[in-house]
């Protein structure tokens, strides 16, 4: 990370973005801005930022969409910025992969403060390798590859193997999958089920490492 971390801030309020650009340089910080959500979504997967400050209701695409299609092809932290301060809004970005959501109008102090810890912590923490078979998984990087190439899963297949992962040999009922990893998305036992047939064709043979608990869900297992 450069002595000057680099920040996207997708927003498309003028008031509120001139006064981010100003705090955060006044910090020290990097900042550029995107005020359309497509041109973000492209600007997040074509260049290398430390950190994203996301508004989640922007033109031509949602910072839902934006995290949906970005986060599960590159690991950039990424802090939600939002007037939608309501609990469906808030568990949909987490199952989506940001690391934090700060309600409008915040205190430039506390998001600065937010922001130090987040880079602090990607800076400090080693990334963390499962290997599966032929598979790395990198739960940092948020990305999974056999022989180097990446198995292209999306941000939803991502989180359900990670969920799964960090519980070996527990068995996981579908409505904890849908709670905690899948958000507001998931509206019944199929929608979980369509999720993880579709993550174990990407995996191929290491997706029988994902047994299913008849009657309840499923249990990650890997053979020793």
């Amino acid at each position: 990370m450069s002595a000057h971390p680099r920040i996207l801030v997708v927003e498309d309020d003028l008031s509120v973005v001139q006064g981010l650009l100003a705090g955060l340089r006044r910090e020290g910080f990097d900042v550029e801005v995107a005020m359309d959500g497509a041109d973000a979504a492209r600007r997040i997967l074509d260049e290398a930022f430390d950190l994203v400050l996301l508004d989640l209701m922007l033109p031509s695409m949602s910072g839902f969409d934006i995290l949906d299609a970005a986060l599960g092809r590159v690991s950039v932290p990424v802090i939600v910025l939002s007037a939608r301060s309501e609990l469906e809004a808030r568990l949909k970005s987490f199952a989506l992969g940001a690391v934090d959501f700060v309600a409008k109008p915040f205190w430039m102090e506390e998001l600065v403060a937010r922001i130090r810890m987040r880079l602090d912590l990607r800076e400090a923490q080693p990334n963390r390798l499962l290997h599966l078979g032929a598979c790395v998984v990198d739960l940092d990087a948020r990305t999974v590859t056999r022989d180097g190439v990446d198995l292209g899963l999306t941000a939803i297949e991502f989180n359900v193997l990670a969920w799964l992962a960090e519980r070996p040999g527990k068995a996981v009922r579908r409505r904890q999958l849908a709670a905690h990893v899948l958000g507001f998305e998931a509206d019944s036992d199929r929608t979980v089920d369509s999720h993880v047939s579709r993550l174990r064709r990407k995996l191929g043979p290491e997706g029988a490492a994902i047994k299913t608990v008849w009657g309840i869900g499923y249990r990650f297992e890997v053979a020793p």
